[in-house]
């Protein structure tokens, strides 16, 4: 993210969180069947399946669409142009490494980047239960799929980021993909603004 983008939020006073109501061991068996998956032809294409990035019990739980060939080729969600973007946007909320997780809809990286619905349907339960096992306050859906998959009546993508939707557990607040951000001026203003406003919001839900 750009320099223009200064520290302007806050989540506000920190609230103790609970560890993972689920054994570690059950994220570790989690993370196992998804890095030994085969169930659809992505698992066969991949170099790396991707599972999660963060803390084991985290406030904030940012779920993206679908690895590229940089999280492909780590094994870890955002880690290439878009995750520096996100990284930023994550610092200028004042979320501490263990407030936040990041993770994808999809494990395996499709080709071309083409987000693939029919892997999406097979990698649905690991999603649902990653969830489950993490148990965030609020659920950050970055892009259109993303979206899509935690709330399939909303509006398109860009009527709906920037404010929580309806009431939702965990709560859940849309953004843009941060790769747009990259793409354009106007675009860059909305992802910083729509931060901006995440921001204010996660104030709000500390007080």
């Amino acid at each position: 993210m750009s320099t223009r983008f200064r520290r302007s939020v806050s989540s506000g006073p920190r609230r103790p969180r609970a560890r993972p109501r689920s054994p570690r061991s059950e994220w570790d068996r989690l993370s196992a069947k998804i890095r030994s998956c085969r169930k659809c032809p992505l698992g066969t294409l991949r170099t790396h399946a991707v599972v999660y990035r963060g803390g084991p019990a985290p406030r904030v739980v940012f779920v993206g669409e679908a690895p590229g060939a940089e999280e492909d080729r780590v094994g870890l969600p955002f880690v290439g142009r878009s995750g520096r973007e996100l990284d930023s946007a994550i610092a200028a909320l004042g979320l501490t490494p263990e407030e936040f997780g990041i993770l994808n809809v999809l494990k395996c990286r499709p080709p071309e980047n083409r987000f693939d619905r029919s892997a999406a349907r097979t990698c649905r339960p690991y999603l649902d239960r990653q969830i489950a096992l993490l148990h965030p306050e609020v659920v950050v859906t970055l892009g259109a799929r993303a979206l899509a998959a935690f709330d399939p009546s909303a509006p398109p993508m860009l009527a709906a980021a920037g404010a929580p939707r309806r009431p939702a557990n965990p709560a859940h607040f849309p953004l843009i993909h941060p790769a747009a951000a990259l793409r354009s001026r106007r675009m860059r203003e909305r992802w910083e603004r729509d931060v901006r406003a995440l921001g204010r919001w996660l104030t709000e839900r500390a007080a």
